[in-house]
């Protein structure tokens, strides 16, 4: 967030709870001040849930001072969240059998930590223009898609633009494995931006 020189943060979407999703919540704490607001987090109930155990320091009548004010807001798969004029569509895919959440903003869908997507689910991915999607190593994984499973579901959709996310060092390095990727595919890298229509 420093590099990308972020000065301002409408809201917080969380896909779930592990650790590596969740952990950088005390971040939120400079907008906090800056901003002069509660931060809006959206999560199922579950998550929610989980946040409020995790950070329960952060929530209730004594939550510790300077902690990171956060305005938790409890969603469903199935209904859309409006931010600002923007509407975000949550999408269900499997991690695992854990169930987690992709977004959908426009044409464009960010799903991460997916194993599996059923087919509704999937009918609200079609039409996207730029997916963002996991890919963790070479070989299969039992809780995310490997490379080849990435690729699989990426053609299936048909984005114009596909960036690989969630990726284990054993990958390898983006300037060696881009360039044998197909068109219009490649590994995401910190700092990349995309601009949402």
């Amino acid at each position: 967030m420093l590099r990308a020189d972020v000065s301002s943060l409408d809201a917080i979407l969380i896909t779930h709870e592990h650790n590596d999703h969740v952990a950088g919540m005390d971040d939120v704490r400079p907008f906090n001040f800056f901003q002069r607001r509660d931060m809006p987090v959206y999560a199922t109930v579950r998550v929610a849930a989980e946040l409020r155990r995790r950070f329960a320091y952060a929530f209730g009548p004594d939550a510790y001072p300077g902690a990171p004010r956060l305005l938790l807001q409890e969603i469903q798969k199935d209904t859309p969240i409006q931010i600002g004029s923007t509407s975000i569509v949550p999408i269900e895919v499997m991690h695992g059998s854990l169930p987690v959440l992709g977004f959908r903003v426009g044409s464009f869908t960010y799903l991460t930590d997916v194993k599996t997507i059923s087919e509704a689910e999937l009918e609200k991915v079609m039409g996207t223009e730029i997916l963002i999607i996991n890919a963790l190593y070479h070989t299969p994984h039992p809780t995310h898609l490997h490379l080849e499973g990435a690729l699989e579901l990426i053609e299936r959709i048909g984005p114009r633009k596909a960036y690989l996310t969630h990726i284990a060092h054993s990958m390898g390095r983006r300037c060696d494995v881009s360039p044998a990727l197909p068109p219009g595919v490649e590994l995401g890298w910190d700092g990349l931006e995309i601009v949402v229509d």
